[in-house]
């Protein structure tokens, strides 16, 4: 009996059909670009930072009846997102990024100190850590988030977009201070990056708390709104139509296999 099979089709219409977790994901962030609030000069951020979707009354990971990785309904469940991750986890992952030869990195220390404004707004002011020099002065607008959750894998996930408006320097004095210890891995159009954070968020005389956070974050704002503006447009090119949705499926493939690859020492 030959059990070889002959080549099959994509579908009985010969086509395969529509990816529906990753579509869900690019309309969510071409919808949050769109209806952006319009600021000169502003920046687009969207990112994927990996952690754990923790329910808000217990604090233990949350727990749904789902087999696989999926996408929570906005503000439908009490939880909340904790990205930080042990030491054991932080040099697991910069292992294997290191090893990963077709990806190059840079690494870089930085001051951000926070002000808050009159109006409850925070102000980021960043400095280079040896030379003290100002590197940026923004203020973060949060424009949306999407929860992962991911029962078969050690950690979730979080797709978040936001804006960064560059302002004038605060006066006053911080609210607090955060030391952020860099690897910044580049591949293609995305960065991944691997940050040991020191924040003084803690009481006074208090020792830092230290922090170990992945993220993966579509590296050229303006590229990506370019190809935001032809998605879905008659007049353009089946190749600039398709652009955008072909940028966040990468985007996605990459966190996802980052997830993937977090091992069951998160937190130890």
């Amino acid at each position: 009996m030959n059990t070889n099979l002959p080549p099959l089709s994509l579908s009985i219409l010969g086509v395969e059909p529509l990816d529906e977790f990753i579509r869900e994901i690019a309309d969510f962030v071409h919808h949050m670009i769109v209806t952006r609030p319009i600021h000169p000069d502003a920046k687009v951020e969207v990112e994927a930072k990996l952690g754990i979707l923790r329910d808000r009354t217990s604090g233990q990971r949350l727990v749904l009846p789902v087999l696989v990785e999926t996408i929570l309904i906005p503000n439908e469940v009490d939880l909340r997102f904790e990205s930080n991750m042990s030491l054991t986890q932080h040099k697991h992952f910069n292992t294997i990024l290191n090893d990963l030869k077709i990806i190059s990195y840079t690494h870089v220390k930085v001051i951000d100190s926070f002000y808050s404004t009159e109006d409850r707004e925070k102000i980021r002011v960043t400095r280079e850590e040896k030379t003290n020099t100002v590197l940026e002065i923004t203020r973060k607008i949060r424009l949306g988030d999407l929860n992962i959750y991911s029962p078969k894998r050690a950690v979730d996930w979080r797709v978040s977009v936001s804006l960064e408006v560059p302002v004038s320097h605060p006066i006053g004095s911080p609210t607090h201070v955060r030391r952020k210890d860099r690897i910044c891995y580049s591949h293609e159009e995305f960065n991944i990056d691997l940050t040991q954070v020191h924040s003084n968020n803690a009481a006074p005389n208090a020792p830092p708390e230290v922090l170990h956070e992945l993220e993966v974050e579509i590296a050229r704002p303006g590229l990506l709104l370019s190809i935001a503006a032809k998605r879905g447009d008659p007049n353009a090119s089946e190749l600039d139509r398709n652009a955008f949705d072909e940028l966040i499926r990468s985007f996605v493939n990459n966190a996802r296999i980052l997830v993937k690859n977090a091992n069951d020492g998160w937190h130890t």
